[in-house]
């Protein structure tokens, strides 16, 4: 739609009519066409006066941009087209500049936008405010509660995706400079039977389908839920999910309202609790089960989703399961214990569910309430929101709709007292003579419902409250005989005759004609939910809950409180509340929002007559047009209304420099409008019939036709003296500038001959210096040429003896000196890689340099091998120096060297510090392990090996049982004197020790290991840095060793080795241990 033009009256470029008070002629089909005309042309909302009528249009339209909030700001109410902005600034207005408590009523029946129209006045009341960080912390609050309401309070329909299945009253609290400070909500008749029955086609409240979409699977599996719907009996699967509608995405939003609004983490995970409690009962199922003495009482089925919400609300299991099975009834000090049926059991189930819900969506708004109270006591203005459910007629009405439309009746009659008291106020203000205005009071259906003493409330609690058999037809019984001659009261089983025979009125029924028509209520069920009972048991076992807000929710249940006394009735409670509320509003000035739902299918640009024309009979749109016009249809300010007509009196046009009501009453006169059709108050003009100012809206139409020719006129006449004088001014611009043009051609075209010339003059001069002195410079150079040449000669006459005698030497050492110099620069093109092993080098071009040339071989090898060394850490050049010092001891002697060249010498191969097994032998050693690894020692009796676990410190050398860890034998470095072994390929080896030591008792050792050539040099390293002395490695294939008093010889022969890699020894004699080797 294309951007709304910015009207300067309500009356300009209006479609349809934007104020129904000027309908004519006034009737329902006017009214209806009228709206539709509006409705059709995107003009969503219409006045009755100071009433906004609104449409829900069911889609997004352009109108509520920040820059509409600046059209409508400050702005007098009938300035601009019909807006629910407009409504929001003038209530903001005067409670911020004459300090009158305003309030909002906004009605209408669901799907008819109240919710919408509620956010609307509270955005643009936070948009117009002050401004600062407590402020906007306030509005943020005040805007976030609505959220997490919602969520809870609200619930998919067939008429409404999001209707509000409550009502909601909500006073925000301003300070004198119109800054908002807090507020407080009021809720009314939560539909709590949602929780537990939803008809086909809706949902239940938000909430639960919310926290199955959205909430995470660790939050889920806490709360003991699954994301299936369908696993739950209280959520409705036809209509799970809803189009346009993320459920995920709105759970986060609550949950980043109810951090805003202030709620605790605990807090919320709380709730989230109790709904999940919720959702869990109603998979809660009995069976019959028959007792002893005859009596019916209920099992639960499955005892898993119990235990399951025993768990989350600290509940003892057996607790609560007695309380679905029994029920104790007390009577002074008597106790009565009954079983209930499965009947009885499902209804304590849904019971237990829809009072949980009700009660914690009460401690919701109390909790919001905390948050967003005025924190100071200073004086406060209050602007109160009320949206609440409009007037309901289904096929089927029950007790809900009973009191909906008894809250509507109450809503409808503040309305018509205030609008008449409006009204009349502003006739006396403006000294205008007050009539009686004729109209329809329905106090007489509110006394019908709400009389104390016959009225139908009273007579249901009566009903509720008296012992012995109540039931629904004995209710409608006693209405029939109270109420049969009501004028607005129908029963065929009434007294009332004219009703026998009325087939529309059945038999279980009765019927009210209230203000908004006729209604047939069923009474099936109005006694039970009246009552709205609990049994006691299920209310003491909520209080046992370990679960602290559970226990808040149940204080009736406190043994310690026992209240015998009945507690009071929902028809009672709601009675209450709404007198309440009505006494609340008739101490603010009212401002009302009436909202219409255009179609059944929530579609855009359906306008569906019929639907409409039931809306506007029972919003009572035509009653409330006629009481508004039944005086003076239209009335407006003086000076707006002069400056509007103006035109149309020769004596006010252009400038009227009197009063403005002077100007007004010759205006009038003028026109010749007949007296007795309008009225002069103090400040505004009064007209009665709308005819008359239409009229003066033809005759200005038609005179602004007249001044828009006038004008068309005058500015042609100026437009064409304007361009005659503009091309007379031009031409004499051009003239003067084309002459200016002319003579400056001529000057330059002057200019530039006398340029030409002078250059011509200065050539021919600058080319006859230049030849002169080319000239004399030639001179000068010949005479100094050849005064060189003779130089020359007398010069070389002079020295060519000495030439002769020296120039043979010189020759040779510049010609020895190029070629050097070649040989470096070829030599540094040709240098090999940096590689220690890389053995190529460039060949000798000649041979004098052949000394030369093997001394850079030699340096650029020693320094390429430092660069190498260089990149070392210290732990690779150690072991590079264990790997040199191996060399030296075993290269081209020992046939096992070269295969253990590319093995890297670990040390300790057994990490004895990591395993638990070797504890004891980490603990028995203090020093640094420099070897630790298992070996063969060789039995010296018999020549068998045993596994050891050989170990090398800085100071000893030990041997340990590999089981065990125990340590066998230990010998000091001093004492070992030699390391004797074979020049095969073979891993034996003998430690000579030190004659006479005490490790020496037994004799010398012999040892089989994979790691001989690092064993033997790690050894001959440590004793040699203990030492100072270095230790005598002897390589033969035969050698003697000393074992106790003898010395035997150990000989190698080639053999098969039996035990794989350990090498076969056999001992011959006392004198002989012979090694099988490969």
């Amino acid at each position: 739609m294309a951007k709304m033009e910015v009207k300067t009256s309500l009356l300009d470029n209006m479609i349809g009519v934007g104020d129904m008070v000027l309908l004519e002629p006034l009737n329902e089909e006017t009214v209806i066409n009228n709206l539709k005309k509006r409705f059709d042309h995107n003009e969503i909302y219409t006045y009755i006066g100071s009433v906004v009528i609104s449409v829900n249009p069911y889609r997004s339209l352009p109108i509520y941009s920040p820059e509409k909030v600046e059209d409508y700001r400050n702005r007098n109410f009938y300035e601009l087209s019909p807006h629910i902005f407009a409504l929001s600034d003038e209530a903001y207005r005067s409670l911020r500049d004459q300090d009158k408590d305003q309030c909002i009523l906004i009605t209408g029946e669901s799907g008819a936008g109240k919710t919408e129209a509620s956010k609307l006045v509270m955005s643009y009341v936070a948009a117009v405010c002050g401004k600062g960080a407590e402020v906007n912390q306030v509005k943020e609050q005040l805007l976030q509660s609505n959220p997490v309401l919602e969520a809870f309070g609200n619930a998919k329909t067939v008429r409404n995706d999001n209707s509000s299945r409550f009502g909601k009253y909500m006073d925000i609290e301003f300070d004198f400079k119109g800054d908002p400070l807090g507020g407080v909500i009021s809720n009314y008749l939560l539909e709590k039977s949602r929780v537990v029955k939803q008809p086909r086609g809706e949902r239940n409240f938000h909430v639960f389908y919310q926290l199955l979409s959205g909430a995470s699977e660790e939050l889920l599996n806490k709360l003991k839920l699954e994301r299936d719907f369908s696993r739950y009996n209280y959520l409705s699967l036809d209509s799970a999910k809803v189009n346009g509608v993320d459920d995920a995405a709105n759970f986060r939003t609550v949950r980043n309202a109810m951090q805003i609004v202030g709620f605790m983490d605990h807090e919320v995970e709380s709730v989230l609790e109790v709904v999940a409690a919720v959702l869990k009962l109603g998979n809660i199922e009995f069976k019959p089960e028959s007792r002893v003495n005859g009596l019916d009482e209920s099992k639960i089925k499955d005892k898993n989703e119990l235990k399951e919400i025993c768990e989350l609300t600290g509940i003892d299991q057996s607790v609560l399961e007695r309380a679905f099975s029994f029920r104790t009834v007390e009577a002074k000090q008597e106790k009565v214990s009954t079983t209930l049926n499965v009947a009885q059991a499902y209804y304590a189930r849904d019971a237990l569910a829809k009072n949980l819900y009700s009660r914690l969506f009460s401690w919701l708004v109390n909790r919001i309430n905390e948050s967003i109270k005025a924190q100071t006591k200073v004086r406060k203005k209050v602007m109160g929101v009320l949206d609440i459910y409009g007037f309901e007629i289904f096929e089927d009405n029950s007790f809900e709709q009973f009191i909906i439309n008894y809250c509507n009746e109450k809503l409808q009659q503040i309305f018509i007292e205030l609008t008449l008291k409006e009204e009349q106020e502003e006739y006396i203000r403006e000294d205008i003579e007050w009539t009686h205005i004729e109209y329809f009071n329905n106090a007489i259906i509110c006394d019908l419902i709400e009389n104390n003493t016959n009225g139908i409330l009273a007579m249901l609690d009566e009903e509720c409250l008296r012992p012995g058999t109540v039931t629904d037809e004995t209710f409608l019984e006693k209405l029939n005989q109270v109420c049969a001659t009501h004028q607005h009261f129908e029963s065929r089983m009434s007294k009332c005759s004219r009703f026998l025979n009325d087939t529309s009125l059945p038999h279980s029924c009765f019927r009210i004609q209230h203000y908004a028509g006729k209604v047939l209520y069923q009474v099936e069920g109005f006694v039970d939910k009246n009552n709205d009972l609990l049994y006691r048991d299920l209310s003491q076992a909520m209080w046992k809950a370990g679960h602290a807000l559970i226990k808040s929710l149940f204080p009736e249940g406190n043994p310690a409180k026992i209240n015998l006394k009945r507690p009071p009735t929902a028809g009672s409670q709601f009675k209450a509340s709404v007198a309440t509320l009505m006494k609340n509003l008739q101490t603010k000035n009212p401002n009302y929002i009436r909202c219409i739902k255009p179609n059944d299918k929530k579609a855009a640009r359906i306008f569906n007559e019929g639907l409409v024309c039931h809306q506007v009979r029972y919003l009572g749109l035509l009653e409330n047009v006629r009481v508004r016009r039944a005086g003076y249809a239209f009335r407006q300010a003086y000076e707006p209304c002069l400056e509007r007509y103006k035109m149309l009196c020769k004596q006010t046009w252009p400038h009227w420099k009197g009063p403005a009501r002077a100007g007004v009453e010759v205006l009038f006169n003028e026109l010749e409008i007949p007296v007795e059709e309008y009225s002069f108050g103090r400040s505004k003009i009064f007209i009665r019939n709308p005819r008359t100012l239409f009229k003066l809206e033809d005759l200005r139409k038609q005179r602004l036709e007249d001044l828009a020719t006038l004008i068309q006129k005058i500015y042609r006449g100026w437009k064409c003296r304007t361009h005659f004088l503009l091309m007379r001014k031009s031409q004499i611009v051009i003239a003067a500038w084309y002459r200016r043009y002319a003579q400056q051609k001529r000057y330059q075209q002057i200019k530039s001959s006398t340029l030409v010339i002078q250059s011509y003059i200065r050539g021919w001069k600058a080319r006859k210096i230049l030849r002169e002195l080319k000239h004399q410079k030639r001179c000068e150079e010949a005479a100094t040429t050849i005064a060189a040449y003779w130089h020359g000669t007398q010069v070389r006459r002079e020295y060519r003896k000495f030439f002769r005698a020296n120039a043979g030497k010189k020759i040779y050492e510049f010609t020895l000196q190029r070629i050097v110099q070649k040989y470096f620069l070829e030599m540094k093109n040709k240098v090999p890689s940096l590689s220690p092993i890389d053995k190529n080098w460039p060949s000798r071009p000649y041979l004098f340099l052949d000394s030369t040339h093997k001394e850079l071989k030699r340096i650029f090898h020693l320094w390429r091998c430092k660069k190498y060394r260089d990149q070392f850490t210290d732990q690779q050049k150690l072991i590079y120096e264990e790997k040199l010092e191996a060399s030296e001891l075993f290269k081209d002697k020992k046939a096992l060297y070269p295969s253990s060249v590319g093995q890297p010498f670990q040390g300790p191969y057994l990490e004895i510090n990591k395993n638990p097994k070797y504890k004891k032998l980490k603990d028995a050693i203090e020093e640094k392990i420099i070897i630790a690894e298992v070996v063969n020692k060789i039995n010296r009796a018999n020549g068998k090996s045993t596994s050891r676990i050989f170990l090398l410190t800085n100071n000893n050398l030990l041997l340990a049982d590999q089981k065990s860890g125990q340590i066998k034998s230990e010998v000091p470095l001093v004492d070992v004197t030699k390391v004797s072994m074979s020049s095969q390929n073979d891993g034996f080896f003998a430690v000579h020790l030190k004659e006479g030591s005490e490790a020496a008792s037994k004799g010398d050792f012999l040892f089989s290991s994979d790691h001989l050539i690092e064993m033997a040099t790690k050894l001959y390293r440590t004793t040699l840095s203990q030492t100072r002395q270095k230790l005598n490695i002897e390589i033969s294939d035969e050698f003697l060793v000393q074992f106790r008093q003898d010395k035997v010889c150990v000989k190698f022969i080639q053999g098969n080795q039996k035990n794989g890699s350990v090498p076969t020894c056999k001992r011959k004699n006392n004198r002989l241990l012979e090694v099988a080797v490969p």
